[in-house]
């Protein structure tokens, strides 16, 4: 055997371009293949999995978590982290309940009950805002600025409240809860069209571009003229503001808020996001993966519920989820380099 030959790197060695697109397929929809065969798997060994109604309520459960992986995308592919999302949740749901539930009682104000989805928006956006110029402008550590708001946060939403729960949200809202439009819930409808918007933003638009070109590489970013400390603002901005529209709605949902609503759910998003195929190196991603990766999880959720199983398992099994995402990241991360 000639040197030549053995050579690494050569056109013997080297992937087809064939094979190099079946590769990248595979990779970019694994997730997407993980949910049939779970789906299928729960189907055969779970009597009565396989209906309408048990899909529609994977696809409701998915709503919070899911609202919530689209921010937490972004931010992940412009290279960062953003651990507040949870606490900004349940901050904009407080603040929901508070203005209206029972009369809005715990702020003492008389607010149109609708005027709370913009309120929830703006307190969202504002928190991101705060935690994009700590990152972008004073460059602090996004992972400690984000797990300050983490802590923060949601202790100043219990102070607002008094560390109470808060119930009884009016009808007007409530109606976006029970409502179903052709079967589906109007809730899941919410959450298509905010994956379906933002997809389009990344994939279509001049601002999702440069969120991925920050996230692979800060450096060339700037040399190419774009202004990355305005990019990164805004995409914390966009994450506050989705966590606080995912708080309102589950506020609306659980008719009301109390000290620990949406605990966890970071550690869900985080997976799911992961899972989906979003790089934790940045300036790689799709929202279709994420959706699947949501899928995936409330599916796991619901066959646990179906089939009666103690809730402490679908704490191991988030755990174990969070690590095989982390994995699988490391792991498509080294095929793209060894064949790609």
């Amino acid at each position: 055997m000639t040197v030549e030959s053995r050579a690494p790197g050569t056109a013997a060695t080297q992937p087809s371009a064939t094979q190099r697109r079946i590769v990248t397929f595979l990779l970019d929809h694994l997730v997407w293949f993980i949910l049939a065969i779970v789906l299928i798997s729960f189907s055969l060994a779970i009597e009565h999995f396989f209906q309408i109604g048990i899909f529609v309520n994977i696809l409701r459960q998915a709503t919070f978590v899911g609202i919530l992986a689209v921010g937490l995308s972004l931010v992940l592919i412009s290279g960062h982290m953003d651990l507040s999302i949870e606490s900004v949740m349940a901050f904009a749901a407080m603040i929901t309940a508070s203005l209206v539930a029972s009369g809005g009682k715990t702020f003492g104000v008389d607010i149109y009950p609708w005027l709370t989805l913009p309120i929830a928006l703006a307190a969202g956006a504002a928190i991101g805002y705060g935690n994009g110029f700590l990152v972008a402008k004073l460059q602090i550590s996004a992972f400690i600025v984000t797990l300050a708001a983490f802590i923060g946060v949601r202790g100043i939403g219990l102070v607002m409240t008094g560390g109470r729960s808060v119930y009884g949200l009016p009808p007007d809202l409530r109606w976006v809860a029970n409502t179903s439009l052709g079967g589906i819930p109007l809730m899941v409808l919410i959450l298509v069209m905010v994956y379906l918007a933002f997809h389009f933003i990344l994939k279509r638009t001049t601002f999702g571009r440069h969120i991925y070109l920050i996230g692979g590489s800060v450096t060339a970013t700037f040399r190419a003229g774009i202004n990355v400390n305005h990019m990164l603002i805004w995409v914390f901005v966009l994450s506050g503001a989705l966590a606080g529209l995912a708080g309102w709605l589950l506020a609306i949902r659980s008719n009301g808020a109390t000290p620990n609503l949406g605990f966890g759910m970071l550690f869900e998003a985080f997976a799911a996001v992961v899972i989906g195929g979003v790089s934790l190196k940045g300036g790689a991603g799709r929202l279709s993966g994420v959706f699947a990766g949501v899928l995936l999880l409330s599916s796991i959720d619901t066959a646990i519920n179906v089939m009666g199983l103690p809730p402490q398992y679908m704490q191991v099994i988030r755990g174990l989820l969070v690590l095989v995402a982390v994995l699988l990241d490391s792991l498509k991360i080294a095929i793209y380099r060894r064949y790609l």
